[in-house]
């Protein structure tokens, strides 16, 4: 069988003129093609109330965690800045009761640029609001060139799940004005961009199995074996992780 891979999904209020206002829950293409690719079967969960979010977890056999809107700063007790951008409160909490009941259930969460920034949040972390305001900003993070072009390099840690995946460094692409201040306990960074930024965690313990990164290998499937590369490793760890539970 198959692993089964939860992706919470995300209200699209804009599909075109003729549909103007017409709500439409979805997913980027890009996670639902690399995870196929992997030999998973993806479904998206619609935005829901808490009790739903343990019964989708339940569901499934490990999460992805997709991009989007910025974190509310209301999640992490701070008023918005000039800069905030659109925020979703409800999906913002929907989403962080996910990753509890991954969290307590210990399924696998691959949490990628807002999924990464809405799990440290979710566990007590802190984010800044716009990357304009990290002291030490010294590159583009918010990239000019195509999705499928990498932008900039991130350093790993060798003996991370990440640094066994890519070695040392990574070419990755850059679509975050949003990035990690305070990392929540339970992680340790794992990945830094060249100005310092944490770019990448895991979980720091052996009975969790967590990943996040800030970069959208989903839209680098088609141009980059690395991409492609992380969602069939991932999906290889679950499905020793579902041996394990067997």
């Amino acid at each position: 069988m198959k692993p089964v891979i939860g992706i919470p999904g995300n209200i699209l209020t804009n599909f075109s003129p003729r549909y103007n206002s017409l709500p439409i829950t979805y997913t980027p293409q890009g996670f639902v093609e690399g995870l196929h690719a992997a030999g998973a079967l993806p479904v998206v969960f619609p935005i829901s109330n808490e009790e739903n979010a343990k019964q989708y977890v339940k569901s499934v056999d490990a999460i992805v965690l997709a991009g989007g809107q910025d974190v509310s700063p209301l999640t992490y007790g701070e008023e918005p800045h000039m800069k905030l951008q659109d925020t979703s409160l409800e999906r913002d909490k929907f989403e962080m009761a996910v990753i509890k009941e991954a969290w307590a259930e210990n399924k696998p969460v691959l949490a990628i640029c807002r999924g990464l920034q809405i799990f440290n949040v979710a566990f007590g972390g802190t984010l800044y609001q716009d990357v304009s305001l990290y002291p030490e900003l010294g590159l583009q993070h918010v990239q000019e060139s195509t999705p499928e072009t990498a932008a900039h390099t991130v350093t790993l840690e060798e003996d991370s799940w990440l640094g066994q995946l890519y070695g040392k460094k990574a070419s990755v692409n850059s679509y975050h004005h949003q990035a990690i201040k305070k990392l929540a306990d339970g992680l340790r960074p794992v990945g830094w961009s060249y100005d310092g930024l944490i770019e990448a965690f895991e979980s720091s313990d052996d009975q969790h199995i967590t990943v996040g990164v800030q970069w959208h290998p989903e839209l680098m499937i088609h141009n980059s074996d690395a991409a492609q590369g992380l969602f069939d490793a991932y999906v290889q760890t679950v499905i020793d992780w579902k041996k394990k539970q067997a």
